[in-house]
């Protein structure tokens, strides 16, 4: 009679590496030096978000592995800048003008430099990704997969050297670099690449990277526009409404939302370009930009406009009949560019978690922006438009992970679900600053 001995499992900290324990020290390690160098420069509350990313990075890091190099990177490269930056002080600080003379920060480590690397980066390794596709090569995807870490690494790195250079300029500028467009968009662009990759090391594919890339590379286009069309990439002053600790935890924690609903609805595109039935197909992603187009076009010739209105009807026009006309091919070419997406439970699945999450988060910063308001303004909620289309925002999600548990939503109604939220997602989060006002006014375009 065989009998079998089970042994108990081992602790969960006694599980861990020694490359865990490592990454873990280098970690306390690099808050200490934080809170030893720069914790006279911060007030309770950043201290208090800074202890309490220790434990959630170091997490985070054992949970997944390749997050430990990223922050090694980030932190290295971040730390090279300060020190080419505090080398040379100028009055109250550290002499930004380093940033022309001095070579690595001229042409990579400062923060503006570093951003532009990074959208470099952003477009090749989309460029990357589809070629891969096409050509049906695990080796341009894998290249494709490099630059995206490139790019997320550079962007983090020109957040946190940008955030030391607000600090630089006086005493009461400096900021989280989360307080304009310019900024929460760079914010957009790092966190929704990073949770790509998250999704494709975890689901050991790459087939999607095209896909998502392209949310990111347009983002990345309208980064590239408002920084050159309005100078945004300057270092202001906060206005006083966003002078407030909320905001350190309401923005980034909305992001997380936005980057995991723009996850979702691009891969619930691949979806549809799989499943869904030509014709529906035709109408939904083809003629709908393109009836857009002529209205706006409409708009632009009998609207009695404005000559600056008209041309940026003109504008967008152009915008949506260039994304009309890529969804054509993409309808057009549908065998070759999805013969190698993963089986359609994976897609389903890949749709539902970056929903679930984003909406965690999302109702964490909806919450939070409440207290904010009430700060603020004196109110938690005065259905103010960017208020208001938050909660649409809120709803749809609500509903569709509401129809999935509840049931059983999958397949193409989900896909186009996931896709139209994107939509309203958008308008939520630009459209109401191009065309509605209000109290988040400070934001408007």
């Amino acid at each position: 009679m065989n009998t079998t001995v089970l042994t108990p499992p081992r602790p969960w900290l006694l599980q861990r590496s020694g490359l865990d324990w490592a990454f873990a020290a280098l970690v306390l390690i690099g808050s200490a030096f934080a809170f030893w160098r720069y914790g006279a420069s911060m007030d309770g509350y950043e201290q208090g978000i800074l202890a309490c990313s220790v434990p959630a990075l170091i997490l985070l890091g054992w949970a997944w592995a390749p997050l430990r190099l990223l922050t090694v990177v980030v932190a290295s490269l971040s730390l090279l800048a300060l020190a080419f930056y505090s080398a040379q002080r100028d009055g109250f600080g550290a002499d930004l003008q380093a940033a022309e003379r001095v070579f690595l920060l001229k042409y990579l480590l400062a923060s503006q430099t570093a951003v532009l690397w990074s959208c470099t980066l952003v477009f090749l390794s989309t460029l990357f990704y589809w070629l891969g596709l096409l050509a049906r090569s695990a080796a341009l995807e894998s290249g494709g997969t490099r630059l995206a870490w490139g790019a997320v690494a550079l962007a983090l790195t020109g957040t946190m050297v940008r955030w030391f250079e607000s600090h630089q300029i006086a005493p009461d500028i400096g900021h989280i670099p989360v307080s304009n467009l310019y900024e929460v968009f760079i914010l957009f662009i790092w966190l929704t690449t990073l949770l790509y990759l998250y999704y494709e090391d975890r689901y050991r594919t790459r087939a999607l990277g095209a896909w998502v890339m392209l949310v990111v590379s347009g983002a990345t286009g309208f980064l590239l526009w408002y920084a050159l069309s309005r100078g945004a990439h300057e270092i202001q002053p906060l206005v006083p409404a966003l002078q407030s600790w909320w905001m350190k935890i309401h923005v980034p924690a909305n992001f997380v939302g936005y980057g995991c609903f723009a996850l979702s609805a691009m891969v619930g595109l691949a979806y549809l370009l799989k499943t869904a039935a030509p014709r529906s197909l035709w109408v939904g992603l083809v003629l709908v930009p393109g009836a857009l187009v002529l209205l706006l076009l409409a708009f632009a010739q009998f609207g009695g406009l404005a000559a600056d209105s008209v041309a940026g009807l003109h504008g967008w026009a152009r915008k949506f009949g260039a994304i009309a006309l890529f969804l054509a091919l993409c309808v057009g070419l549908r065998e070759r560019v999805t013969a190698r997406l993963p089986e359609l439970a994976l897609l389903d699945e890949w749709m539902y978690r970056p929903i679930a999450l984003g909406f965690a988060f999302f109702t964490i910063a909806t919450v939070l922006g409440a207290f904010w308001a009430a700060e603020a303004w004196g109110g938690y909620w005065s259905w103010d438009p960017k208020e208001t289309w938050a909660l649409i925002v809120w709803l749809n999600y609500a509903a569709w992970l509401h129809m999935r548990m509840m049931k059983g939503l999958r397949g193409a109604l989900a896909a186009w679900w996931a896709l139209i939220g994107l939509l309203v997602t958008t308008f939520a989060f630009l459209g109401v600053n191009m065309f509605l006002s209000g109290l988040h006014s400070y934001g408007e375009l």
